[in-house]
């Protein structure tokens, strides 16, 4: 049924407002079915993939009504064992099992618990706990880099919820599963006999269809409810930013429980494009010749899996000009490996993302309509608006070169209106000023707008430092790009009274060519007194040894030269990796905690 309006603005117990009231859909039909306005028929493409190790062999092909026969088979199962709205967890690699299983789900009226591949078995169970999961689906083994990873056996540490195991390669299980548990094959039999047509479920705009987390690196994770608004949040994000069109073939190496995957089966579905899978490593080449082999057109990334295609030239020799848009979102950036990315596609555009589980989309994002500057976002994303604040909570003019937190308009397609274990409105809204007439709603970001009218995302507002005791330092916005610099005035801008790590990050990756990527914490003394600077290094060759001591004079001159010469670096530390959540988002908390732990002790 239609909706009786777009938005209904004047509901204020719904400070984002009440989208596409009096509509009634079920969000994975619309992927499913054939669309004749984008040439979308029942034997166009709609998933291409290829295994690890295969990665000589033609890429496999599975049209748009081989899919639907398969998710109607699935929804059928899934009717024999739950009840409607009964919650089914997702825990595997996303491949194409992972997406039939989580159409299906929600074709049935059911609702998908996402749950990245890579949790321990304590936060397995902890999301299933929070979540009231009823069953759980699972791989028994991950394959990554040629290699084999136990899932199955986390996910029985972690859960006594029933599980349903697909094998990672092939038709049998390299796992036997425990009382009460089910193969893949025994599940599908549950199907035989029934109908092979299935009627969707239909429901309401905002009834949920899947739950996912934050990341939860302090207490316990926020269980964050999608309805069938945020997948048409992000469909149209990508139709309007990324260009994604009928016949386009997506590509972004992800998981399903993290707020990319849904975005990325959904940017590709409901555009009438194909979705690209590669089941295994990203790191690898092979996945660089899937990119290739699959005639990928739109290809997304996070920053540092293009730093590690950089460091191992793993696209030497391939063709990746069908790629015609690249887009990135996860972390910072780093502007001479975006420069290197679009020079494998002939200088194609990178639109960099940012936003958040809770926003089904990104807030602020890049535009193929705009100008585009490596490293930096063009604007706020379509039908959103966003201000920066001052440490008074006043927002900044307009125009204004400028940083600080930013405060998003809070009628918000798409966006969370709830929390399923934390108080929504003091997450997101309490103590927040008012603008317009209209709270603004919170996200935790530090953002600079630079004189030419980009943006630069600078951390999050609990990764701010401030070092040494200095509250204001004099930057040339040009330390980043050129493009940034009034070369009219040759002018120094103050920023505000705090510096962010990745600022310092930025200058330090820069120092010394063994660097794979750097991180930059404080650390308060033992004894009181101001914080101070530690920067943490991940080498390319991670086998060589390296004199802490060489980094840190290095580290030290950098920053003196391109940031600000009052900054004294008081520790740097080699390690082998960064700890990341599951969305591949720097844990600069754990860091520091690990080094304040290792200071403490070497005190004693």
């Amino acid at each position: 049924r239609e909706p009786t309006s777009i938005l209904d603005a004047p509901d204020k117990s719904k400070k984002g407002g009440t989208w596409f009231p009096g509509a009634v859909l079920n969000i994975a039909e619309c992927c499913l079915l054939p669309w004749p306005s984008q040439n979308k028929t029942d034997d166009s493409t709609a998933i291409v993939w290829r295994d690890e190790g295969f990665d000589d062999y033609p890429v496999n092909r599975m049209s748009l009504k081989e899919l639907r026969t398969q998710v109607m088979t699935v929804a059928n199962a899934l009717d024999t064992m739950f009840q409607k709205g009964d919650r089914i967890a997702i825990d595997m690699p996303m491949t194409c099992n992972a997406v039939i299983v989580y159409l299906a789900i929600i074709l049935g009226g059911f609702v998908v618990v996402g749950i990245a591949d890579s949790f321990a078995p304590q936060e397995i169970g902890t999301r299933m706990r929070v979540a009231k999961a009823k069953a759980i689906v699972t791989q028994d083994f991950i394959i990554r880099g040629g290699k084999k990873f136990p899932l199955y056996s986390r996910v029985m540490e972690g859960t006594s919820a029933k599980a349903i195991v697909i094998p990672a390669t092939g038709d049998r299980l390299g796992v036997t599963p425990r009382n009460g548990d089910m193969s893949w094959k025994d599940f599908l039999s549950r199907a035989a006999g029934r109908s092979s047509m299935y009627s969707p479920v239909y429901q309401s705009a905002d009834a949920l269809i899947n739950i996912l987390f934050s990341s939860g690196t302090t207490g316990e994770p926020k269980a964050i409810p999608w309805t069938q608004l945020c997948p048409i949040r992000c469909g149209a994000d990508t139709w309007a930013h990324l260009d994604v069109r009928p016949k386009d073939i997506g590509c972004w190496p992800t998981n399903l429980g993290w707020v990319m995957g849904p975005i990325q089966l959904f940017s590709c579905f409901l555009n009438g494009a194909t979705l690209a899978l590669y089941h295994g490593s990203p790191l690898g080449r092979g996945f660089c010749k899937f990119v290739q082999d699959a005639r990928v057109s739109v290809l997304g990334s996070v920053p540092s899996l293009v730093k590690s295609w950089k460091a191992g030239n793993l696209t030497k020799g391939l063709d990746w000009t069908k790629i015609r848009v690249l887009a990135t979102t996860g972390e910072a950036s780093d502007i001479d490996d975006n420069l290197w990315l679009s020079s494998r596609t002939c200088y194609k555009p990178i639109v960099e993302c940012c936003g958040g589980t809770e926003l089904a989309s990104s807030y602020i994002q890049g535009s193929l309509l705009q100008p585009q500057a490596f490293g930096a976002f063009s604007g706020a994303s379509m039908s959103t608006g966003f201000v920066i604040l001052d440490e008074q909570g006043n927002p900044y003019p307009d125009n204004l070169p400028c940083s600080g937190e930013v405060g998003l308009f809070p009628l918000y397609f798409g966006a969370t209106n709830r929390l399923l274990n934390a108080d929504h409105d003091k997450v997101y809204f309490d103590g927040m000023p008012i603008y317009r007439g209209r709270q603004l709603r919170r996200h935790g970001d530090i953002i600079q707008r630079t004189v030419g009218d980009y943006y630069i995302v600078q951390g999050r507002a609990d990764d701010t430092m401030n070092l040494g005791g200095i509250k204001v330092e004099a930057l040339p916005f040009n330390v980043f790009n050129p493009l940034f610099a009034s070369h009219e005035t040759n002018a120094i801008f103050l920023l505000p009274e705090q510096t962010s790590s990745v600022e310092i990050e930025r200058v330090c990756n820069g120092a010394d060519e063994g660097l794979l990527e750097t991180a930059a914490v404080s650390i308060k003394p033992s004894g009181g007194g101001p914080e101070q600077l530690a920067i943490l290094a991940v080498l390319k060759d991670r086998s060589t040894s390296y004199d802490a001591n060489i980094l840190k004079s290095k580290f030290q001159r950098s920053i003196q030269r391109n940031l600000n010469p009052l900054f004294r670096v008081s520790y740097v530390k080699v390690v082998p990796e960064f700890p990341r959540t599951a969305s591949n988002k720097l844990l600069r908390r754990v860091l520091r905690d690990q080094l304040k732990q290792e200071l403490a002790n070497r005190s004693k």
